[in-house]
């Protein structure tokens, strides 16, 4: 049996089993799910779902979608009973615990493709972070929790989870274009950098595979328009970063090629602060 949160919220094994319909059973099922294997506080149940100010007849209320989610679980063929579905939602002191195992969550399985593309970090095996890093990805099915109503804490984890997802497609990209795959990740970066206008990282990623696939100018026009964009949003400068590769890509600089075969191990980390100018392009 798993959950999925990385979209829409699910619960399958095999096939996929109805929860709830109820907007918030749902959120508390959600906020349950993302606080999985710990308490959660009925104090926090309650402001998750009716904000700071709750109704009286909130605690009776959150007992009764406590006891639907059981009842949905308890459809499900690896439950299979009442007794076993409160085993899983459990009833603290003045709390709830959702029990899940390592298997039961589309996000323990991304977060065991990232350790995978740790390793690989570690052996400077791009190839494998680049594996590792898509499977990952290709877990989200669409915006977290995208059909689920949401209060303060569950934002708080959305946002935390979108920034996560960027993240590791960032360094996906950076592992790619280690690879020499700027013809293909062409398309994606320029849909990226128009979604996120602000985002120095994909922009600089979009620049060097332009650049790679002999459209310089068109690299150079890149980084005027996140000038325009980063001037107009937030009143400042592209970072200091970015100007170093707009002169490099001015100058042609041979840093800027693709590396060979035998380099397409070697670690270049774009979003590295502490780094020398020879590893700042990857």
């Amino acid at each position: 049996m798993r959950f999925g949160v990385l979209g829409p919220l699910i619960l399958e094994d095999g096939q996929e089993y109805p929860l709830p319909s109820a907007p918030k059973t749902r959120q508390l099922l959600a906020l349950l799910l993302l606080h999985r294997n710990t308490t959660v506080p009925l104090e926090q149940c309650l402001e998750e779902i009716w904000g700071p100010d709750s109704p009286r007849s909130a605690v009776q209320s959150l007992h009764t979608r406590v006891l639907h989610i059981r009842q949905a679980f308890a459809c499900v063929p690896p439950v299979g009973s009442r007794r076993r579905a409160k085993e899983l939602l459990a009833t603290q002191h003045r709390g709830y615990r959702l029990n899940v195992g390592p298997e039961s969550l589309d996000l323990h399985a991304c977060d065991a493709y990232v350790s995978r593309a740790q390793k690989a970090q570690a052996a400077r095996d791009d190839r494998q972070i680049r594996s590792s890093l898509r499977s990952a990805l290709a877990l989200w099915r669409g915006p977290v929790l995208s059909d689920v109503s949401t209060g303060t804490y569950l934002q708080s984890h959305i946002v935390g989870l979108e920034e996560y997802r960027l993240n590791l497609l960032e360094r996906c990209l950076e592992a790619e274009l280690r690879l020499g795959l700027h013809h293909e990740l062409l398309p994606q970066l320029g849909q990226l950098v128009a979604e996120h206008p602000t985002n120095e990282n994909f922009h600089a990623q979009y620049m060097i595979a332009l650049h790679r696939s002999g459209r310089s100018a068109q690299a150079l026009d890149i980084h005027r328009s996140l000038h325009d964009s980063l001037s107009r949003e937030l009143g400042i400068a592209p970072s200091p970063k970015l100007g170093e590769l707009q002169t490099a890509i001015l100058n042609s600089d041979h840093i800027l090629d693709a590396p060979p075969a035998d380099r397409h191990g070697l670690s270049l980390d774009l979003c590295a602060a502490d780094t020398g100018k020879g590893d700042e392009f990857s």
